[in-house]
């Protein structure tokens, strides 16, 4: 299918675009020469009260000063060729100029056919065509297992990854390495132990830790493995002849070399549990050894962006980049920054921000139009200096966003879960994932808005309640699998795309179908908006809708699913469920959650 086609097969997907277009035809009726950029601004969204109608249009109030006319006029002449279109039941102006739209349930159950035609792919859109994003997320620290803190991070960012390819951008998703640094070289330090250990050294932990720069700071049992492996590859080479600490600059390179291949070797199977698997990964060491530090400094030097100079004391907690003496400074006020930055220390060595300037300079030369990083929460400090980096590097032509992840508390029986004995500081990714599951996992860590603090109960999640939203959407598509199932005994279920629907009248039938509506515009709002947790609120609104009509059916025999005797009222009803299971489905797919057939 050629661009133009899916283009045109969208728009016939999506009502709320093809009722647009049938308002931007009676506005242009109405107001004749209409600027391209006012048109543009006219929006048909769904009503905030759904006992005004279906869908509103600002179309009058956007249109008013441009035609030189009261909105409320422009609104009564609109009322009089909307009324006309063949899918509008009513129309009427309301408030200062909109105008309130009642659709003929024609108008909805014609979508069901073009539903089950489309599959999975109803909802798709074209909003990012031509646009290519790249989403970096989780990005940890090789130093350990991951925790519950990255599992948000990854989960958010994959779903966010997912969700902007449906609407079309051209995404890839991206995982930086932090392997450069302070962080690493204590990871070393802590690996080397546990290979002291192995070889059977006499030193104790606390004379070790004596020696160590900052003291020991790694002690979970995960590096155990690594030491052991250290032992086995090198025997004692890396120890001086009494199996003591030999100079490091004999072996902390080999032994952060085998570290971080060993952690981001753990770290790869982590996201791989958690359905997670990334395009590219991309090394800070590498980054920092090929001088491009170097050189987007002395680019931005060159562009008059660079300079010498002290900055003011911080108020409140003092950053590591500051001093108090002269330092190398670029000038991130000029792009929207509170203060410039420090890009070189007194001491002539760069910043960590230089790397960072560093690495997005170099997916911006990759070509990406949008540059979108998943943080933790505590890195808020770090958004508008990244913004002007990525402003002034690219001279505006590359979108930075940040979407950032608060904290998750791990509950159980009302108290916070333990550390790891594993990890020896926290929860770990693998422990939540052994203990209920990947879907449950990804579905729960979208059910707020990543800038929100979380409490992940592991009793709810397990709960078959309609408070556990993984079991009340899962268990509404199990439901629809259930219904086709039985269905199959007195009517094919295969072809229900060419069911007539006329027959599907009462309220719950409408109301379901209404929300089946509403997911392309679902899909391209939450895209814009770089927020995944509205598909998840979404999917558990509409299997609200098919649990009330399945409820219903219970206390009234005309609304059940399955009718022997009356083939024509089943199959319509039939192309109803299945048409709700595609668009479930849709939506999991979007989060990284499989669809369950039955609840067990």
């Amino acid at each position: 299918m050629n661009a133009s086609d899916r283009s045109a097969r969208i728009r016939e997907t999506d009502i709320y675009a093809r009722l647009r277009e049938t308002v931007l035809a009676a506005l242009a009726q109405v107001v004749p020469d209409l600027p391209p950029e006012i048109a543009a601004r006219v929006e048909v969204s769904p009503a905030k009260d759904p006992a005004h109608g279906d869908m509103a249009t600002n179309a009058a109030m956007v249109s008013a000063k441009a035609a030189r006319q009261p909105p409320a006029k422009i609104a009564a002449a609109l009322v009089q060729h909307l009324t006309a279109s063949p899918d509008i039941q009513t129309a009427e102006a309301a408030g200062p100029g909109f105008v309130n739209l009642r659709l003929k349930p024609q108008a909805f159950r014609a979508l069901l056919p073009v539903i089950l035609s489309s599959g999975e792919a109803y909802g798709d859109a074209t909003t990012g065509t031509g646009t290519k994003i790249n989403v970096e997320y989780v990005s940890a620290n090789p130093t350990g297992p991951m925790h519950i803190g990255h599992c948000r991070g990854a989960v958010v960012g994959d779903a966010l990854a997912n969700l902007l390819t449906k609407a079309g951008f051209d995404v890839t998703k991206e995982y930086y390495i932090n392997d450069a640094g302070a962080q690493v070289t204590a990871l070393a330090w802590a690996a080397y132990w546990r290979y002291l250990q192995a070889i059977g050294s006499p030193m104790t932990e606390e004379e070790f830790a004596n020696e160590v720069p900052g003291g020991l700071q790694y002690k979970g049992e995960y590096l155990i493995q690594v030491g052991q492996a250290l032992a086995t590859q090198y025997l004692a080479s890396l120890a001086t002849p009494d199996l003591g600490i030999a100079s490091p600059e004999l072996w902390i390179d080999t032994v952060k070399d085998h570290t971080i291949h060993a952690m981001m070797t753990e770290i790869r199977e982590d996201l791989r549990l958690l359905g997670v698997q990334q395009d590219i990964f991309s090394s800070e060491r590498a980054l920092v050894a090929s001088g491009a530090a170097d050189r987007i400094i002395e680019k931005l030097h060159a562009d008059g962006l660079i300079y010498e100079g002290v900055l003011e004391p911080p108020k409140g907690k003092t950053p590591e980049d500051w001093e108090p003496r002269p330092q190398t400074l670029f000038r991130s006020t000029e792009f929207g920054d509170d203060v410039d930055r420090p890009l070189r220390k007194s001491d002539g060595s760069n910043t960590y921000f230089a790397n960072d300037i560093a690495y997005h300079a170099d997916k911006i030369d990759r070509g990406y139009d949008v540059l979108i990083d998943i943080l933790g929460a505590d890195h808020g400090g770090y958004v508008p200096r990244m913004k002007a980096a990525v402003k002034a590097l690219s001279q505006g032509t590359t979108k930075f966003d940040a979407v950032l992840c608060q904290i998750v508390h791990i509950m159980k029986g009302g108290q916070p879960v333990r550390m790891s004995k594993r990890a020896g500081t926290y929860v770990t990714l693998r422990d939540l994932l052994e203990e209920v599951g990947k879907d449950a996992v990804r579905f729960t860590m979208l059910t707020r808005n990543s800038d929100a603090q979380m409490e992940f109960d592991l009793d709810k999640v397990l709960a078959t309640t309609r408070e556990n939203p993984v079991f009340y959407v899962q268990y509404a598509h199990a439901r629809c699998r259930s219904v086709l199932r039985a269905a199959a005994e007195i009517t094919t279920t295969d072809d229900l795309a060419t069911a007539s629907v006329d027959t599907l009248a009462s309220e719950p039938e409408l109301t379901l179908i209404r929300r089946l509506a509403l997911w392309p515009r679902t899909v391209e709002a939450a895209a814009l908006a770089h927020e995944p947790h509205r598909i998840a609120f979404f999917l558990y609104d509409l299997a609200a809708d098919f649990h009330m009509l399945w409820n219903r059916g219970k206390d009234d025999a005309t609304l059940r699913f399955i009718q022997a005797d009356h083939l024509q009222e089943t199959r319509a009803r039939l192309a109803l469920v299945a048409a709700t299971a595609v668009v479930i489905r849709s939506g999991l797919q979007v989060m990284g959650v499989t669809p369950v057939e039955e609840m067990r």
